[in-house]
């Protein structure tokens, strides 16, 4: 079965409201085994949405609308799809007694254009709206069926779990499922990544690959269809492994977690404190760090010393390093992260110094960062980095390398007791 998901609302195209529907279906349908090969979103806008409406059935066995049932002139679905497969529009009783019962109840007037919200296609399977006052409706025409459902999330997702869902699941039988697991990578490009993985992609068959790039990561969303949940399980693990053969040391998660989320849970896998100094990234470290709930069990303290003064009288660098090799260098980014650990009394800690940018600073140009760890071996560690990008992608590319890092040689430490 072939899908295409049809978005009705000016509001959606202006920017005023993003399309959150078409993503939650689009998500539902591949768990059905559906294909969905088209999104379109158009206005409230008759002619438009004909057309929009005649390339569905043209070309797609199951046509989701979602948005334009409501009371308002500008509502239009029902009346557009009505038109297209010739049938009358005639008020369902129930759901006109749901929208009566609820006025009466609140002891408001009703305003005679809530009687449009009732009205349904004539001959079509009705699906009841438990959220709100439109009823959504399923009606087939030439062999395509067509979705009508409310455009308002809190609306729509529960029809579709508790109505539609039954419905295409028993029209659907026993095909096949999708199920999708995404691989999250870091330190290495996209185009590196596809170049590594190419004849695998070339070769694909079931499952799939798909490469995607994202705020300096990579993904591989690899995409299984199987009626047998084993065989799925079973496919995803070969492709997964023959994947890894290749680019594993890139891979740090799955799905929709983040290097900072990882770096969390492995601390407290490790049961392992940390402490931060930073002076590039201003706070940006903790402050992700402690998005967590229960991070207070792996995050001592640090401390933000952007001035040079701090960072000798407070922090406690060396004015000998200060002197010698300036703030921004290996030795006083080592030294930050040893002084941090100390005085936070923390099993590790992590440093940051560098030039954000837009100009250069102790002649370093912009994008120059120091990221020293201490605490994982005998004496502090360093890497240097040298970062493309605006000011605010300089430090969010700097926090998540300083995630990355720790998460490599955090894998290769054991606490001592």
């Amino acid at each position: 079965m072939n899908a295409e998901i049809i978005s009705v609302g000016s509001e959606l195209l202006l920017g005023q409201i993003v399309n959150t529907n078409a993503a939650f279906l689009s998500k539902e349908l591949a768990i059905l085994g559906v294909n969905v090969y088209y999104q379109t979103t158009v206005g409230d806008n008759h002619s438009r949405l004909t057309y929009a409406l005649e390339q569905a059935q043209s070309r797609s066995d199951l046509v989701i609308l979602t948005g334009g049932l409501g009371p308002t002139k500008d509502d239009l679905t029902k009346e557009s799809v009505a038109a297209l497969v010739s049938k009358s529009l005639v008020h369902d009783v129930q759901s006109l007694h749901n929208i009566e019962a609820f006025f009466k109840k609140r002891n408001r007037p009703m305003s005679e254009n809530n009687r449009k919200q009732a009205l349904v296609i004539e001959g079509s399977h009705v699906l009841s709206n438990h959220y709100g006052m439109a009823p959504g409706m399923v009606v087939s025409c030439k062999g395509v069926k067509f979705v009508l459902l409310p455009g308002p999330p809190k609306e729509m997702i529960p029809m579709y779990s508790k109505e539609l869902l039954p419905y295409l699941s028993q029209e659907i039988g026993g095909r096949e499922s999708i199920t999708s697991r995404v691989l999250r990578f870091f330190d290495i490009g996209e185009s590196q990544l596809e170049t590594d993985v190419l004849d695998l992609i070339e070769a694909q068959t079931n499952p799939t690959i798909a490469p995607l790039a994202s705020e300096g990561e990579v993904t591989l969303r690899l995409t299984v269809k199987h009626a047998d949940k084993n065989e799925q399980k079973r496919l995803l693990d070969e492709t997964e492994e023959r994947i890894q053969e290749r680019v594993g040391q890139y891979l740090y998660g799955y799905e929709d977690t983040s290097l900072m989320e990882q770096l969390f849970l492995l601390l407290q896998e490790k049961r392992c404190t940390i402490a931060t100094a930073e002076s590039l990234t201003g706070g940006k470290f903790p402050g992700w760090l402690t998005s967590f709930s229960g991070s207070s069990s792996v995050y001592r303290g640090g401390i933000v010393s952007y001035a040079t003064d701090v960072k000798e009288n407070v922090l406690g660098v060396s004015k000998e390093t200060i002197e010698e090799y300036g703030v921004i260098s290996r030795e006083c980014a080592m030294e930050m992260a040893s002084s941090a650990k100390k005085q936070y009394s923390a099993d590790i800690a992590i440093s940051f110094t560098g030039v954000a940018g837009p100009n250069t600073q102790e002649n370093k140009e912009p994008g120059m960062v120091f990221i020293g760890i201490a605490g994982l071996a005998e004496e502090p560690i360093y890497y240097e980095l040298n970062l493309t990008g605006g000011r605010e992608a300089v430090r969010d590319r700097a926090v998540k390398y300083g995630c990355f890092y720790l998460l490599n040689e955090l894998k290769r430490w054991n606490k001592a007791e």
